[in-house]
């Protein structure tokens, strides 16, 4: 992950595979350094946030739970 006019990445900040329309990396190949520990709750976070860019791309309400 990187910038977009960055040779040597894959994804863009937006998690969108750069050179392919219509598909994004959502695990923890995105990391540009890997933590030292175990990378779930990192993986988590990046699914967190992807989700989070996904609703803002195709304007999906937010829904308040109880």
């Amino acid at each position: 992950m990187g910038d977009p006019r960055d040779d040597t990445t894959v994804v863009d900040p937006s998690l969108r595979v750069k050179g392919t329309k219509g598909l994004r990396v959502v695990d923890a190949s995105v990391m540009p350094i890997l933590p030292s520990g175990t990378t779930r709750i990192p993986t988590i976070m990046v699914a967190e946030k992807a989700s989070d860019i996904i609703k803002e791309t195709i304007n999906c309400p937010q829904v308040a739970f109880e």
